[in-house]
């Protein structure tokens, strides 16, 4: 990606449901639904790791501007994906956007 105006989006979580579940391979399933919606670019389901902290998984993903995250966050696939699944089966998360740093 080009645009030094990208915002990379991205989300660390954990679940309700037990490691390594059919619960748990169920939502990162659903959750794929949000590669696919217009203008998401590089989505990432990522395995948590470090032991310095409690989450479990990552998603990242990034958009070309503003106008596309906003399209990202209003489309319809993500509204329905946040009420119907991360609501219900996300224990705790943090959020956290990034922009270039112009140094």
């Amino acid at each position: 990606m080009a645009n030094s105006n990208f915002i990379r989006h991205t989300v660390v979580f954990t679940l309700k449901h037990p490691q390594g579940s059919a619960a748990e391979q169920d939502f990162l399933t659903a959750a794929k639904i949000l590669a696919a919606i217009p203008r998401v670019e590089k989505f990432e389901q990522l395995k948590q790791v470090s032991p310095k902290n409690q989450y479990q998984f990552g998603f990242s993903m990034e958009f070309a501007d503003q106008a596309a995250y906003d399209h990202y966050n209003n489309h319809p696939d993500h509204v329905a994906f946040v009420q119907q699944r991360w609501v219900n089966e996300v224990a705790e998360f943090m959020e956290i956007d990034y922009v270039p740093v112009e140094a």
